[in-house]
């Protein structure tokens, strides 16, 4: 049977990291995972190519998990669907954006759009949060217009506003605190992505759909 598992192996004593195809088998892995957890997982972390699961050894081990985990990988290419991108528990988070970004000009002429036209381009599709990294509350969305698949600037900038909303490498983002950064900045939110005295702290979670409205 034809599966998009690369490796399953021990992370430490308590965890064991998968390795899939793509980011999309990632995705629909945890999603799986997630709906039905199985006995003793307490933590799915997502990344580009792996997912890493969290489990308590007084209540499963290794080998076990790693079974289901095998099974259920193998059944991936049978039962994904667009649906299973989502996290049942969350609905779609609206972000309202103020298109004032610094490399908004700069992006419509790498793109041969207009601003107009980029803003657009960016507030139409429904993203997806792939995976959090980089910094707390720093989520990797997918859906990004393949027009806006930009690399990073030449020219990290040592301080990136709170809030900024930017697109590099295929993926948009929105920056949860002042940090340095890469990224191509296209405008602004004012709402608050990261929140410490918040369960969960960071809005952008694994899962979650997004979609990014002008505020003007």
């Amino acid at each position: 049977m034809t599966t998009p598992l690369r490796s399953v192996r021990r992370a430490g004593s308590t965890a064991l990291l998968a390795e899939l195809s793509d980011l999309s088998d990632v995705m629909a892995l945890r999603v799986v995972m997630e709906r039905d957890r199985p006995e003793g997982v307490q933590e799915l972390v997502a990344a580009a190519r792996t997912l890493l699961i969290t489990y308590d050894p007084a209540v499963t081990e290794h080998d076990r998990l790693s079974h289901v985990v095998t099974e259920r990988a193998a059944a991936l290419p049978h039962t994904r669907d667009a649906d299973q991108q989502q996290s049942p528990e969350y609905d779609p988070l609206v972000v309202p954006v103020l298109y004032d970004g610094p490399d908004l000009a700069d992006v419509a002429e790498l793109t041969g759009l207009t601003v107009d036209e980029v803003i657009a381009r960016h507030t139409t599709p429904l993203y997806t949060v792939a995976f959090v990294g980089f910094a707390p509350g720093f989520g990797y969305l997918v859906g990004t217009d393949p027009a806006l698949c930009l690399p990073r600037r030449s020219e990290p900038r040592t301080s990136v506003p709170v809030g900024s909303v930017a697109v590099a490498g295929g993926f948009t983002s929105v920056y949860p605190r002042s940090s340095p950064g890469g990224w191509q900045l296209l405008g602004t939110t004012d709402l608050p992505l990261w929140d410490e005295d918040r369960t969960p702290p960071g809005l952008l979670v694994p899962g979650r759909r997004i979609r990014f409205k002008e505020a003007r």
